[in-house]
C-alpha cells in the first residue's frame, strides 16, 4: 500500500466535509459514486444505492456540526482509497467516519461509508422520562427480571400522564397512584424503565409525535414505527425493554407490532381494567402490549388477563375479501402464515365495511371529543396538524349523527362476532409495511383502518405475528377471535413460527 494519499484525494474529502457541515446536497450527491451499489451505513441502518442516499440527504435537514480532529489514510493504489476520519461534535463527544473512495471519470468519490456518532444519553423521540429503573417491582412473581415501557397514557405513581401533548403534561397533576395494569405488572415482579413516548391523546396510527418525532424502527430504518403506542414499540424493539404496555383503539398496538417486527396483543375490550388509562374513545380502548417473543407476551397476560378455562382454537380462516385490503407485498406474506396453520378460504360479503368503517370513525371522534373538548377547545394549537385535524373534525359532529353511527355499530358488531363465530380469522395486522418517514400518510392511515376497525367495532382480541415481505420488510400477521379468547389466541400464536417459544 502506497503511504501518501493519491493526488487530489484529499481535496475532495475536503470538499465533502465543507458541503456536508453547509448542507450542500448537490454537492454531497456529486461526490458520492453514482449506481445502485453505492452504500452509505450508521446505526440507524445501510442505505443501498445513490437514489436512496439522496433521498434520506434531501429529507433530513442537515447533519451534525462537528470538526474533524484526526484523518488517516490507506492508499491501495493511485485510484482506490480508504479514509478514517475522527470527529469532534459541536454539541458533544467524537465520532468517527469511514469512507471509501475511488477515482473516476469525474474525479474522487465515495463508493461506501459509515458514519458513528456517540449515542444519546437517551432518546427523546422514544422516552418522556426515563429511570434506572424508573419505578421499581413491587413483588417478586412471574416476571422478575422483565423490564416495561409505560405508554405515557397509563398513571405511574410520582410522575404526571404527558399524552403525547407538552401543554396537557404542564397541567397535569401528579399521579399519587399507578393505573391497575402498572400495578399489577410491577406486582408480578417487572420493573417499570421509563414512560414512553406517544402520538397526541392516542389519536393516530403513525407515531409522528409533532413535537418529538418519530422513535426509530430498527427492523426498517428510516421507516415511521406505527402510533399510537410508538415509544413502546420502539423500546421493544431496540431491545431497551422486554414488555411495552401500551393501548389499542384503532389499531395502536397491532400496526407498530407489525411495522417493527413484534409480537403484540389488542386484548378484548374491557378484559383488563382500564382505571388509570387516560381515554380517547371508551368503547374502543383497550389494554395491549408487545414483547419480542410469544412465550413473554403469553406470560403478561397470564398476569393482566382474567383466569379462562382453555379452548381448543378450531378452525382458522383467511378471507381473500381481506387480503386483497393489503398491499401486493404485504398480501402474500400474511397468506403463506395464514396456509401453514392450514388456513382454509372463507369469503365473507364485507359491501357494508366503508359504512362500518365510517361509524367508527365518526363514534370514535364523538367520544373523543366528550373527552378531551373540554380542554382542547381552547388549546388546539397545542397540536400537531394531524391530530388537529381529527379533533377539528370531532367537534363538528352533531349529536344526531353520532347516535346513528353508534346504531350501525351495534349492527356491525353483531355481523362481525357472527363472522368470527368459534373460529380463529387471519388477516393483515396493517395494509402496508411500515411507510418512509415523511411520506403521505393519509392513504396508508385509511388503508389500515378498514382491516383494524373490525376487532375494535366488535370488542375483539387480536395477536399481530411478525411475518416478513419478499422483499424482507416485516409485516404482521393478526389472528382474531371471539371475545374473551384472548389466551387461547395467545396460546396458538406460536404455531406460526415454529420454535418461536
Amino acid at each position: 500500500m502506497r503511504t501518501e494519499p493519491p493526488w487530489g484525494l484529499m481535496e475532495a474529502f475536503w470538499d465533502y466535509e465543507h458541503a456536508l457541515m453547509s448542507n450542500d446536497v448537490e454537492a454531497l450527491d456529486r461526490l458520492f459514486a453514482p449506481g445502485p451499489t453505492t452504500l452509505r451505513g450508521d446505526a440507524v441502518g445501510l442505505l443501498v444505492g445513490h437514489d436512496q442516499i439522496s433521498a434520506f440527504r434531501g429529507g433530513r435537514g442537515g447533519a451534525p456540526q462537528r470538526h474533524v480532529v484526526e484523518t488517516h489514510v490507506q492508499a491501495v493504489d493511485d485510484d482506490h482509497a480508504l479514509i478514517v476520519a475522527i470527529t469532534e461534535l459541536v454539541g458533544g463527544g467524537r465520532g468517527q467516519q469511514t469512507q471509501f473512495w475511488e477515482r473516476q471519470e469525474t474525479g474522487w468519490v465515495v463508493t461506501a461509508a459509515h458514519v458513528a456518532v456517540p449515542p444519546p444519553p437517551y432518546d427523546a423521540r422514544i422516552w418522556r422520562a426515563l429511570g434506572s429503573p424508573l419505578a421499581r417491582a413491587t413483588g417478586d412473581g412471574p416476571l422478575a427480571g422483565e423490564s416495561v415501557a409505560i405508554k405515557d397514557l397509563y398513571a405511574v405513581a410520582g410522575q404526571r400522564v404527558g399524552a403525547g401533548n407538552p401543554a396537557w403534561e404542564a397541567a397535569a397533576a401528579v399521579e399519587t397512584d399507578d393505573a391497575v395494569a402498572v400495578a399489577a405488572l410491577r406486582a408480578a415482579g417487572a420493573v417499570v424503565t421509563g414512560i414512553s413516548r406517544t402520538d397526541e391523546f392516542a389519536y393516530s396510527l403513525a407515531g409522528t409525535n409533532h413535537h418529538v418525532g418519530t422513535p426509530p424502527n430498527p427492523k426498517a430504518p428510516r421507516r415511521i414505527s406505527g402510533g399510537s403506542s410508538s415509544g413502546s414499540v420502539s423500546a421493544v424493539a431496540l431491545g431497551h425493554v422486554s414488555i411495552g404496555l401500551g393501548t389499542d383503539t384503532g389499531g395502536s398496538i397491532r400496526v407498530p407490532a407489525a411495522y417493527n417486527g413484534v409480537w403484540g396483543i389488542r386484548t378484548s375490550h374491557d378484559a383488563v381494567d382500564r382505571s388509570g388509562l387516560l381515554p380517547l374513545a371508551e368503547s374502543f380502548d383497550t389494554v395491549g402490549w408487545f414483547a419480542r417473543t410469544p412465550g413473554l407476551l403469553a406470560a403478561v397476560g397470564d398476569v393482566l388477563l382474567p383466569p379462562a378455562e382453555p379452548r381448543a382454537v378450531g378452525d382458522v380462516v383467511v378471507v381473500p375479501e381481506l387480503l386483497d385490503l393489503a398491499d401486493p407485498d404485504v398480501a402474500p406474506a400474511v397468506g403463506e402464515a395464514a396456509a401453514a396453520l392450514g388456513a382454509t378460504e372463507e369469503s365473507w360479503d364485507l359491501s357494508a365495511l366503508p359504512a362500518w368503517r365510517a361509524a367508527f370513525t365518526t363514534w370514535q371522534a364523538w367520544e373523543a371529543w366528550k373527552a378531551h373538548g373540554p380542554w382542547l377547545a381552547g388549546r388546539l394549537d397545542t397540536l400537531g396538524a394531524d391530530v388537529r385535524g381529527r379533533f377539528e373534525m370531532a367537534s363538528r359532529i352533531s349529536e344526531p349523527r353520532a347516535l346513528e353511527a353508534r346504531a350501525d355499530l351495534v349492527a356491525a358488531r353483531q355481523q362481525i362476532r357472527a363472522f368470527v363465530g368459534d373460529r380463529v380469522v387471519a388477516l393483515p395486522s396493517a395494509s402496508s409495511v411500515a411507510p418512509l418517514i415523511g411520506s403521505d400518510l393519509d392513504v396508508v392511515r385509511e388503508a389500515t383502518l378498514q382491516l383494524t376497525c373490525l376487532a375494535g367495532i366488535a370488542g375483539l382480541p387480536a395477536v399481530s405475528v411478525p411475518v416478513t415481505t419478499a422483499e424482507g420488510l416485516p409485516a404482521g400477521l393478526c389472528l382474531v377471535a371471539a371475545p374473551g379468547r384472548d389466551r387461547d389466541l395467545l396460546a396458538f400464536a406460536p404455531l406460526v413460527v415454529p420454535g418461536r417459544r
